[in-house]
């Protein structure tokens, strides 16, 4: 990845002057927020359910060889197997040399960030295979080839014509082409579901993420509102679940406590449309001899560990931190040029790609505490970005008119 500061600057530049997406992003600036803090009414114990949030994820990092040990014991004893990965290359070959052995042609995947982390998509293209994002949103990217813009809703920067135009684009054969227009969101959402549906029957391999991983009883968690996770996780006669070590969790019943916050954090909802859990010969549709394969993903977390930044990675992705961020609310998520944007993409970039190649995400930030107070595990994300901006300054990495306007002031104020 290139050094994200001469591209922060333009791509921001680039963000405030369009139309398009000041509209679009309309919906964070008061829609996702309100119904988080509407959803938090009718949920008295958050506060408590937060608590015990934290004392779990901080106990699970603190143990967490244990419960990977105990998770990779419980997925074998099932007959899934699981593959340990130490960076993105790792994991995006052991997917791509899975779908080999098990001689696959079609891959199905739903939404998954540490897939995008790792760059599957195109490692599994450029080896030959035919992949096709099943969440109607990363379609969306991936037709326009685009990066997410938000790690939950990853299209929320098009507006409805937009994506009306790109199905036009792309669904040729679809009888809706014979149509001039495609203004109704249902017809765009009835249209994408004819397309896929031939996907999903025709895929060999399924590939999902995991929102959390079950380390006693060997479960990956996924938390949809379209249910293609579940079609991702049956249909195809291979099963592969992609996630990161930081995912596990100890048992059923912390993970419910975690599944309440998520949701309510991210959406608004109660729960989720579809809350799945997938274990090796779990689905009764399924033959007992099915293969499931678990990649643990490192790429940098492990080195997290015990470090001054160590609290990013109670983060469960629930998006509530770039909902209310201000900057993010201008901007949107690729200004970032980062797949993971907003405040908790300040603080995980830096450590998943090098601060020297992205010394300009931490200080992206007005510092105005609003994604710490929203954070359902507690992240102080703006004491972690002033730990990288304290670094960076330390090795030289801000801009040389950062440096010399502190000098100046620092001059300053020595001299009042």
């Amino acid at each position: 990845m290139e050094n994200q500061s001469h591209r922060f600057d333009i791509l921001s530049a680039e963000a405030l002057r369009n139309h398009h997406l000041n509209s679009s992003l309309e919906r964070l600036r008061g829609g996702l927020s309100w119904t988080r803090a509407a959803a938090l009414e009718q949920f008295p114990q958050f506060d408590q359910a937060k608590v015990r949030a934290v004392e779990v994820k901080d106990h699970c990092l603190r143990h967490l060889d244990h419960y990977l040990e105990q998770l990779e014991s419980a997925v074998t004893a099932q007959g899934g197997q699981v593959h340990w990965a130490i960076d993105a290359a790792a994991a995006s070959q052991t997917v791509v040399d899975l779908c080999r052995k098990h001689s696959a042609h079609k891959v199905i995947k739903s939404k998954s960030m540490v897939t995008e982390e790792i760059a599957l998509n195109r490692h599994l293209e450029d080896a030959g295979f035919e992949v096709t994002e099943t969440d109607l949103g990363e379609y969306i990217i991936q037709l326009r080839q685009e990066p997410p813009s938000h790690i939950v809703g990853p299209a929320i920067h098009l507006t409805v014509d937009q994506v009306a135009q790109t199905f036009a684009e792309h669904h040729t054969d679809h009888p809706s082409a014979r149509r001039p227009e495609r203004a109704a969101v249902s017809d765009l959402v009835t249209e994408a579901r004819e397309v896929l549906r031939s996907r999903f029957l025709e895929a060999d391999v399924g590939i999902t993420g995991a929102n959390f991983l079950v380390a006693d009883s060997g479960t990956a968690v996924v938390v949809t509102n379209e249910g293609n996770a579940d079609l991702c996780a049956v249909l195809p006669r291979v099963q592969i679940v992609v996630a990161g070590i930081d995912k596990v969790v100890p048992n059923a019943r912390e993970t419910a406590n975690l599944l309440r916050l998520l949701t309510r954090s991210a959406t608004g909802q109660p729960c989720a449309t579809y809350t799945s859990f997938f274990s090796p010969g779990g689905h009764a549709q399924s033959p007992p001899d099915r293969p499931f394969h678990l990649v643990l993903v490192d790429n940098g977390r492990s080195r997290l560990v015990g470090s001054e930044q160590q609290d990013i990675l109670r983060c469960i992705r629930c998006g509530a931190c770039m909902n209310h961020c201000p900057v993010y609310a201008e901007i949107g998520g690729q200004a970032y040029g980062s797949v993971y944007p907003g405040p908790m993409g300040a603080v995980w970039t830096p450590a998943l790609v090098g601060l020297e190649r992205s010394a300009v995400l931490p200080a992206a930030s007005t510092f105005c505490g609003r994604c710490e107070s929203v954070c359902p595990v507690a992240i102080p994300l703006p004491r972690l970005m002033r730990n990288w901006r304290a670094e960076a300054h330390e090795r030289g990495l801000d801009p040389p008119a950062t440096r010399l306007g502190l000098r100046l002031w620092r001059t300053a104020h020595r001299r009042a």
